[in-house]
């Protein structure tokens, strides 16, 4: 079993901030898969399904962000899940809006929810970074991570989300490389379309 977990914040006020992008990614991957309802447990979200042969399951931690490795740690303990089969889909600062970067292992970057799978997991495992942009003075931090996706957003947002959903298969398989080329081409082709 594979589990992909997704980073945020619970609760209404926080459901479209660029923290939440992890949700929102998790959330359009168990639509478009069929994924069975949503379960509290572990302290978080959960559903099952399948992406092509292999067995998912999603998860979204409800401890909000600072204490997501509670809920991650807790979850891949009762499934006996390695560390090399667990994704975790974060905000990324450092990728521009609508980047999407795959990577195992590696620094946390200042990022709390990272930090505290990282403590409560080990750090080998995979991360899919999905780019936010950063506001450029680190004192604004805060409140851009914290805010809502605005309306122009949605034009790479949307389309990065369903990309990734399209191309989740290949995560749960480990094929992090074709994953990542696959998003990359069909939102190049979507951010083109709309230019034309």
């Amino acid at each position: 079993m594979k589990l992909f977990v997704g980073l945020g914040n619970p609760g209404a006020q926080y459901a479209f901030n660029r923290h939440n992008v992890g949700f929102m990614a998790l959330d359009v991957i168990a639509a478009a898969h069929g994924f069975a309802a949503w379960r509290k447990r572990f302290q978080g979200l959960t559903c099952e399904g399948r992406l092509d042969s292999e067995q998912v399951l999603l998860l979204k931690p409800q401890t909000h962000m600072n204490e997501s490795g509670r809920s991650v740690g807790e979850t891949a303990r009762f499934f006996k899940i390695a560390i090399g089969d667990v994704v975790v889909f974060h905000d990324e600062l450092d990728l521009a809006p609508g980047k999407v970067r795959v990577k195992i292992g590696g620094g946390v970057a200042g990022h709390n929810g990272l930090k505290s799978v990282t403590s409560h997991l080990g750090n080998d495992y995979m991360r899919v970074r999905i780019g936010i942009g950063h506001p450029g003075h680190r004192e604004r931090v805060v409140g851009h991570v914290l805010r809502d996706f605005v309306k122009a957003d949605m034009e790479w947002l949307e389309p990065v989300l369903f990309a990734m959903s399209d191309a989740a298969p290949l995560l749960a398989k480990g094929e992090k490389d074709r994953f990542q080329t696959q998003v990359a081409h069909e939102t190049r082709d979507e951010t083109q379309a709309g230019t034309d």
